[in-house]
């Protein structure tokens, strides 16, 4: 008898993971499972196993089979590390799994970690919420949950997942050089409940800690603020050349231009100059810390 999740005898459906369907928009996540998918059903069909017993062997049921070889489906990890044991593919199957773990992220998500793992320089602002890159996964969690229309959990767990993903820029070595500037009024809404909120902050302490990141505060009772337009993205490229993004320029689509550049240097500079240093910002983190 199969053995899956506990349950004996019973083979995964889409009913057990929904949600691992392709993006149809995403024309290189379309073509990554189509390749795994045949792949895999070139693998199965020459060693002559049918699609009935494969499904039966790695767990799952044999309309999922199907449609995972058929580029429809995107496959888990366990199902590709499972189907390389099954199929004794030495290792060829399991391999693929970086490439169909990037196809899980939202197309947007991926883009915009393309391009933060190539930056030198990363300066960031973001009025509304912690900054993705500083958030923990329950703080992250906390946000998603609010979006109305709601996602399904499956996305919850998608963007969850990408967010995690982007902090390896702070794995990266040389490491970039990271800005940020951060609300008052983000870092004191309880988004998830308190105990969410307090590892949050912990979390913005021991980030700001590292050589490389500058993470500053903008209190509320500030009487001026450069930042009302809406968020600022700049990154630098090791090239000289730089992309940025702000709701307050070409609608918010990246922008390369040297004006439009200067434009929102100019706003993320002076933002900086209103608010606190380093150094009280953490102090003023702590601070929050202690009243939370």
């Amino acid at each position: 008898m199969t053995q899956v999740d506990g349950h004996v005898g019973r083979l995964k459906t889409e009913a057990d993971e929904p949600g691992w369907e392709v993006d149809p928009d995403d024309d290189w996540g379309v073509a990554v499972v189509a390749t795994v998918g045949r792949q895999l059903r070139l693998r199965r069909e020459a060693v002559e196993m049918r699609a009935a017993d494969f499904g039966e062997a790695v767990g799952y049921g044999e309309d999922m089979v199907y449609k995972i070889e058929a580029g429809k489906r995107i496959p888990r990890p366990e199902y590709l590390d499972r189907a390389d044991e099954v199929l004794a593919a030495g290792g060829l199957l399991a391999a693929m799994k970086e490439d169909v773990k990037k196809v899980r992220y939202p197309k947007k998500v991926r883009d915009l970690a393309q391009m933060e793992a190539k930056a030198v320089e990363l300066q960031l602002y973001d009025p509304l919420n912690v900054h993705g890159l500083l958030q923990t996964p329950e703080y992250a969690r906390g946000l998603l949950v609010m979006r109305r229309p709601a996602y399904t959990e499956d996305e919850v767990e998608r963007f969850i997942a990408a967010r995690v993903a982007r902090k390896a820029v702070f794995e990266r070595d040389p490491v970039p050089e990271l800005s940020f500037v951060l609300e008052e009024w983000t870092l004191r809404r309880p988004l998830g409940g308190r105990a969410v909120l307090r590892r949050q902050l912990e979390h913005l302490l021991v980030t700001g800690r590292l050589r490389n990141v500058e993470l500053q505060v903008m209190p509320m009772d500030r009487e001026e603020h450069a930042g009302l337009a809406g968020g600022i993205e700049v990154l630098k490229f090791a090239d000289g050349l730089a992309m940025g993004r702000s709701p307050a320029v070409a609608n918010g689509r990246p922008v390369s231009e040297p004006r439009q550049l200067r434009i929102l240097e100019l706003r993320y500079g002076i933002i900086r100059a209103q608010a606190l240093t380093p150094r009280e910002s953490a102090a003023f983190i702590e601070q929050l810390l202690g009243e939370t």
